[in-house]
């Protein structure tokens, strides 16, 4: 009967720990979500069109400079 009574108790211990837990955790993830966060891998992906843009973009430049001197020439 005590082994009972204390199983009881424990359980009511338990209880309010268990659901601070659970509200913590749906309010963490809530503002996890909030968030305006960006994986890793879509940083790099942002990194590589990026140097993409800027590789193309000196091509172009030089392109152009070469355009000018042509015109120039005549």
């Amino acid at each position: 009967m005590i082994e009972t009574l204390l199983q009881a108790i424990m359980e009511q211990v338990d209880l309010p720990k268990k659901d601070i837990e659970h509200n913590l955790r749906a309010l963490l993830n809530e503002a996890v979500t909030k968030m305006d966060l960006v994986s890793k891998d879509e940083i790099e992906r942002q990194k590589t069109a990026l140097n993409n843009a800027n590789i193309r973009l000196d091509e172009l430049l030089k392109h152009v400079e070469n355009l000018e001197a042509q015109l120039k020439n005549k």
